[in-house]
Order: structure tokens, then C-alpha cells, then sequence
């Protein structure tokens, strides 16, 4: 690892002030990229900057949809009587990322602007049609993630919270894998008064999507078995050692299943 500084701002403003100030400052979060991207010498900074004093680790109702802070944790996301009253959903996906040490230290923010393409919570902000809130506008989840590793973020803009509507039900199920527990497919499915919503990571080959076909199934009735006929094209999707795309389209599919049950016996 090659020597930097450790700033800890006591504001957002201060911050997004440190970060504007060079190409070589970088914001850490709970640094579960960055920090091993760091160690291997991947990557050289002057300065990174803690956002751990700035404020952003409160979960609050706020004009009727769930605000988390960009510093809350996983597992205090889990944790949340709020979120477990508001949307159980995004508390049961939360104590499934990864394992104790993860949860512990990885946040919701981080893993917006990391934007991991096997990683959960892109799934349900895409899915929920939620905001993510900077520290310059508002961006709506589908303008959100652009590609692997890519989101609309620009360089000195920083996440500050996340807000998510209440959905009627929803659920999010994953196949995951064994040493890290990250998604190989995950599936979160939201149902509103409107539409119905279903969000894949860990499958594509450019990151999060919606799954049209089986939107189209579920508005038409919201059963498990509305997806028996359901077919997936591998076109698009990701192979690699772990699962073939074919693979991968068969498991959005049945995943896709356990969500819409899941959400159903809630």
C-alpha cells in the first residue's frame, strides 16, 4: 500500500470541498473495495477522506418514503425497526450481504457508487424505483447505474442518502456464492399499486436491468406459478467459472419465483 493521508471532515460541505480540491482524493465509505484495491497498489492516493463524521448514518421517515443515510451500515439496515416496519424487505436483504465483518463495516452509499455487478442493493433501488440523493441533485435508480462500475456519479459528487417508496410487497432472493456470499443471480420483485418491478444482479453483462418478461407476467397476476412459462434468453447475460448464462437465465426465473412467495407469505 502506498502512503496517504486520512482526512475526517466534520461536514458534507467540507468534504465535497476536499474532494473538489485534486484528481488524487478519493471519498471511503465502509472501504470494502477500496481499501483492497489500496493494499494490492492498484491504486494511489493523496488523500482519502472519512465521511464518518459528516452526518449520514440516520434511517428516517421523510414525506412518506424510507430515507437510510449513505454511512448506515449493512447491519444496522438489517437492524432497523423502521426498516423492518417500512420495507422488511431491503432488512432481509441487508443481513444477507456478505458475512459479519462485511455488514459491519460495508454501507448502503458505498455500495451505490461501487456499483458492484453482483452486488444486492442496486437490485432493490432499481427494482423500488428509489433516489439516490448527492451531495449536487436527486438521481432516479434508472438513471443511476450505467454500466459495471459505472454509475451517473460524477467525480466530486458524493451520495448522502437513499430514499425508497413503500412498496405493497416485495422480496428479494439470491443464489449465492458459497465462499462470499455475493450474488450469482439475485432477484428483488416490488409490487405497487401501478406496476410491478423486478430487478436482477450477479447476470448481466452490463450490471443491473430490469426483467421486462417477468413484469409483464407478474402485472398480469402475481403468483409463482405466472412464471411457469416463463423463458430467459442468455443474450446478455454473464458466464464465467462459477455459472454459464444459460445457467443464470434458468435461475432468474426460479428465483424470481421464491421472491414473488416470499413477498406473498410476508
Amino acid at each position: 500500500m502506498y502512503s496517504f493521508n486520512y482526512l475526517k471532515p466534520g461536514s458534507i460541505k467540507e468534504a465535497e470541498s476536499l474532494l473538489s480540491g485534486s484528481d488524487d482524493n478519493k471519498v471511503i465509505s465502509g472501504g470494502m473495495t477500496l481499501l483492497p484495491t489500496l493494499k494490492q497498489r492498484l491504486a494511489r492516493i493523496e488523500n482519502l477522506i472519512g465521511l464518518e463524521k459528516c452526518g449520514l448514518d440516520k434511517i428516517v421517515l421523510r414525506e412518506g418514503l424510507l430515507n437510510i443515510g449513505a454511512m448506515v451500515t449493512h447491519f444496522d439496515v438489517s437492524n432497523s425497526a423502521l426498516v423492518k416496519t417500512e420495507n422488511p424487505a431491503i432488512a432481509q436483504l441487508a443481513s444477507h450481504i456478505g458475512d459479519r465483518q462485511v455488514r459491519n463495516r460495508g454501507t448502503i452509499g458505498g455500495s451505490l457508487a461501487n456499483n458492484d455487478p453482483s452486488a444486492c442493493y442496486p437490485a432493490a433501488i432499481l427494482a423500488m424505483s428509489g433516489t439516490i440523493h448527492t451531495t449536487k441533485r436527486d438521481i432516479k435508480a434508472e438513471n443511476f447505474f450505467v454500466d459495471l462500475f459505472e454509475t451517473a456519479l460524477e467525480e466530486d459528487e458524493i451520495i448522502t442518502s437513499v430514499s425508497l417508496p413503500k412498496p405493497e410487497r416485495a422480496a428479494y432472493e439470491k443464489f449465492p456464492n458459497p465462499a462470499s456470499r455475493y450474488a450469482m443471480v439475485g432477484i428483488f420483485v416490488a409490487k405497487f399499486d401501478s406496476e410491478v418491478r423486478v430487478a436482477v444482479t450477479g447476470a448481466g453483462e452490463e450490471g443491473v436491468f430490469r426483467c421486462q418478461q417477468i413484469e409483464t407476467a407478474l402485472s398480469a397476476r402475481f403468483l409463482p406459478e405466472s412464471l411457469s412459462e416463463i423463458n430467459i434468453s442468455a443474450d446478455g447475460l454473464m458466464s464465467d467459472i462459477h455459472a454459464e448464462a444459460d445457467y443464470r437465465a434458468h435461475l432468474i426465473v426460479e428465483l424470481a419465483k421464491r421472491a414473488v412467495a416470499k413477498s406473498i407469505a410476508r
